[in-house]
């Protein structure tokens, strides 16, 4: 069962007219920031000693 760009299209407009125009571009910015913190929880789970070291170097290099 593949999705095809006709139901690809009819999901955005959809979409465009629940949210409206102005509303769509928070919500990926509002995504994009889930993802980002999402996979950065990833990483601090798989190497939590890296994580920290890094995490350390940068607080001492900001004022």
């Amino acid at each position: 069962m593949n999705i095809g760009w006709q139901e690809i299209l009819l999901i955005l407009l959809i979409a465009l007219l629940l949210f409206g125009a102005k509303k769509i571009p928070d919500l990926a910015k509002s995504l994009g920031k889930g993802i980002k913190e999402f996979r950065k929880g990833l990483k601090e789970i798989e190497n939590p000693e890296e994580e920290t070291k890094t995490d350390k170097a940068k607080t001492e290099k900001e004022p």
